[in-house]
C-alpha cells in the first residue's frame, strides 16, 4: 500500500463514504486535538479569564455546530461542500467563526465581550435550528427530553459525591457526556442507528448499547477527578473541562437532533 492508498483508505474514504472512524484517523484527530487545545489555551490564558462567563458564552457555538452537522445529515448539502460540515472539519468551521468573533468582541467591549460574542452565536444557532424545524418533520419528539432527563439524574447523582469533583462545571461536563451516551443508546437500541466511533463501537458490539452510559460515567468521572485533584492552575483545569464539555455536548445535541428528525 503506497502513501496515497493509505491516506485514501484511512482518511478520505471514511469521510466521502461516511464509513465512520477507524483506529488510524481516530489517533490522528486525537493528536491534532491535543495540539490545538494546547495552542489555543496558551493564546487565551493571558487574554481571557477562563471562567463561567467564558464557557457559557461559547455554548451557542456548540449548539450551532451540532445543528449545522444535522443540516449535512439531512442531505441539504451536496459534495464537496458537505464534507466541510462533517467531522472533523466542522470543528474548524465553527472555530473560524467563533475565534475572530471572540477577539473582535474583546477588542471593542473589553470584559463585556461575552455579550456580543454569545449573541452572534445565538443568532446563527437559532437560525439554523429554525431552518431545520421548518424543513424537516419531527419523527421522534421524545428522544431529546428522555436523554436530558436521564443525563440530569446521573449528573445530579454525581455532583454530591464526596470527592474533589463537587463543583458545577464538573457536573455540567458529566451531564454533557451522559446526554451523549443516552442519545447514542436510544439511537442504537431503538431507532436503528450505528455507533461509528472505535471504542464505543467495540463496547456496543460486546455488551450492548446500555454499556455506553455506564462506561462513560466511570471514565468521565475518573478524568474529572484527575483534573480537579491536580495542582495545575485553575484556568487550565477550567479550560480542560470546557474542552470536555464541548466534546460531550456537541455530539449529544447532534445525535439527539438527528434522531428527532429521523435523518
Amino acid at each position: 500500500m503506497d502513501l496515497w492508498e493509505f491516506i485514501k483508505k484511512y482518511y478520505i474514504d471514511s469521510i466521502v463514504y461516511k464509513e465512520g472512524y477507524n483506529v488510524v484517523n481516530t489517533l490522528t484527530w486525537a493528536i491534532i486535538l491535543v495540539i490545538a487545545v494546547f495552542l489555543v489555551y496558551k493564546f487565551l490564558e493571558s487574554r481571557f479569564k477562563i471562567d463561567n462567563k467564558f464557557i457559557l458564552s461559547n455554548i451557542p457555538y456548540v449548539i450551532l455546530g451540532s445543528s449545522v452537522r444535522v443540516v449535512e445529515d439531512a442531505g441539504f448539502l451536496q459534495p464537496p461542500i458537505s464534507y466541510v460540515f462533517m467531522s472533523p472539519f466542522i470543528f474548524f468551521l465553527i472555530f473560524f467563526l467563533a475565534f475572530p468573533t471572540l477577539l473582535i468582541s474583546r477588542r471593542f467591549l473589553g470584559d463585556g465581550y461575552y455579550i456580543p460574542y454569545s449573541f452572534v452565536g445565538l443568532v446563527f444557532a437559532i437560525s439554523t435550528l429554525v431552518m431545520l424545524f421548518l424543513n424537516l418533520n419531527v419523527k421522534n419528539p421524545l428522544v431529546l427530553p428522555y436523554g436530558i432527563l436521564a443525563a440530569f439524574i446521573l449528573a445530579a447523582a454525581f455532583y454530591p459525591l464526596p470527592i474533589k469533583t463537587q463543583n458545577l462545571l464538573s457536573a455540567s461536563v458529566m451531564f454533557a457526556h451522559m446526554l451523549d451516551a443516552f442519545e447514542t443508546f436510544l439511537g442504537v437500541q431503538y431507532h436503528g442507528y450505528v455507533e461509528i466511533h472505535v471504542l464505543p463501537g467495540i463496547l456496543v458490539e460486546k455488551f450492548g448499547a446500555i454499556a455506553l452510559p455506564i462506561a462513560k460515567f466511570g471514565v468521565i468521572g475518573a478524568v474529572l477527578y484527575i483534573i480537579d485533584a491536580s495542582e495545575e492552575k485553575e484556568s487550565l483545569k477550567s479550560f480542560l473541562k470546557f474542552v470536555l464539555l464541548v466534546l460531550g455536548l456537541g455530539p449529544a445535541l447532534r445525535d439527539g437532533l438527528r434522531i428527532t428528525f429521523g435523518v
